[in-house]
């Protein structure tokens, strides 16, 4: 048990930092809606991460791969820390506009950020535990985040609730702070500033692992489509869901807390199991499953049916995310993992903008459900490749250490 201090010291970490995300999320977009009362204002703010994305991990990963990782998330958390307790003495939109995108550009840059140290902290026999555990401390965030904003809510304004979340990002730094440092003295591509030339480098060196490891590219990229499909379709959740099947209110977060139920179930069998469940068909499996749960979830006809297919989805998804990111900690070389993480997610990003505004144009011109199926039914496409790519018998070498372990 003693090899599991640190990483349980780093889940309660990312545990606190999600509730937290939770809780500036619900309270931005309530400060949004109480000054403009405009839908628009909210699009605005949740299209503003993928640019930050976009913007950031180009040259991000070339930052991440030669500096301090630990170092990095603790500056990365206080400086989102400060950011966001100023949004509250804000003298326009404008500047909350401005200063959300500098925090979704530090988020960008943490998340490849943690999972580089992540890597190097839990050795290569707990990962697929430490992932299915860390599903389970994210969707707890997912159901126990929004009650908290409502408990601050009540006891105060909006405002009290973004400077919690400065209270909890300060306290994320410290726990980050109390981990040990992963990071050798000396790394290979330590010594170099960051310049135009080097990260032209960089992406060279990317590209020629991405020649070299087809395999483990196409994997990667399997992953990428699944997170693109998963958040293209979710745009239309919630107009189905109160447009087309009249659910009300109240019922609709009775349909979140579902599907955070789903996650929380998935992630125990994961945790308990993790032993016994083979990645390749973590990978395979769970993202056939959530495919068909988004067809189910369009073909609805009412709450309860509904209510089972984003039961089904939360589930089968922490299956997927567990095989996928155990699968990309083991075959990418840390030493470059930043790097190859950064480019990929500013494709992913720009996909999944494109995505979600070609599904929500033509869900707008035509019909939401014949949409959602239509998308649906890509995605379950994406899954039998996805199938088929991991039950390859010439690629089995990718899985044999992870048969061992599970």
């Amino acid at each position: 048990m003693s090899r599991w201090k640190y990483p349980f010291i780093l889940l309660g970490g990312i545990g606190i930092s999600n509730i937290g995300a939770w809780v500036y999320l619900i309270a931005l977009n309530l400060i949004l809606l109480n000054e403009t009362g405009s839908p628009l204002a909210i699009a605005i703010l949740y299209i503003l991460g993928p640019i930050a994305t976009i913007c950031t991990n180009a040259w991000a990963g070339s930052l991440i791969d030669r500096i301090n990782t630990r170092r990095l998330m603790m500056g990365l958390d206080i400086f989102r820390a400060l950011c966001i307790a100023f949004i509250p003495s804000l003298p326009s939109l404008m500047y909350v506009y401005v200063l959300a995108f500098f925090i979704n550009m530090a988020s960008a840059i943490f998340q490849p950020t943690s999972m580089v140290y992540m890597t190097k902290l839990i050795p290569e026999k707990d990962r697929q535990r430490f992932n299915a555990l860390r599903s389970f401390i994210n969707s707890c965030g997912s159901l126990i985040g929004p009650a908290v904003a409502g408990i601050l809510f009540w006891l105060g304004t909006p405002n009290t609730a973004i400077y919690i979340n400065a209270v909890a990002l300060f306290v994320s730094a410290f726990i980050i702070m109390i981990l040990p440092n992963v990071d050798a003295r000396s790394q290979r591509t330590a010594g170099r500033k960051l310049t135009w030339d080097v990260i032209k480098d960089d992406f060279c060196v990317v590209w020629t692992f991405s020649k070299n490891e087809i395999y483990i590219t196409k994997i990667y990229l399997l992953f990428s489509g699944t997170t693109i499909f998963m958040t293209a379709i979710d745009s239309l959740e919630a107009a189905f869901a109160k447009g087309i099947l009249s659910i009300s209110d109240t019922h609709y977060g009775f349909l979140l807390t579902v599907f955070g139920a789903g996650i929380i179930l998935g992630s125990i069998i994961n945790s308990v199991f993790s032993t016994r469940l083979a990645v390749n068909l973590l990978i395979g499996g769970g993202t056939i499953v959530t495919a068909i749960g988004y067809i189910v979830f369009y073909s609805a006809s009412g709450f309860f049916s509904a209510g089972l297919a984003v039961f089904l989805i939360g589930f089968a998804i922490t299956f997927a995310n567990t095989g996928y990111l155990t699968f990309y900690q083991n075959h990418v070389p840390v030493e470059m993992m930043g790097r190859f993480g950064s480019i990929f997610s500013v494709i992913e990003a720009i996909c999944i903008v494109v995505l979600t505004i070609l599904i929500g144009l033509v869900a707008e011109l035509t019909a939401i459900r014949p949409v959602g199926l239509i998308a649906s039914g890509a995605f379950f496409f994406l899954g039998l490749l996805a199938l088929k790519a991991v039950l390859d018998n010439k690629k089995g070498i990718y899985f044999k250490k992870e048969a061992v372990n599970s």
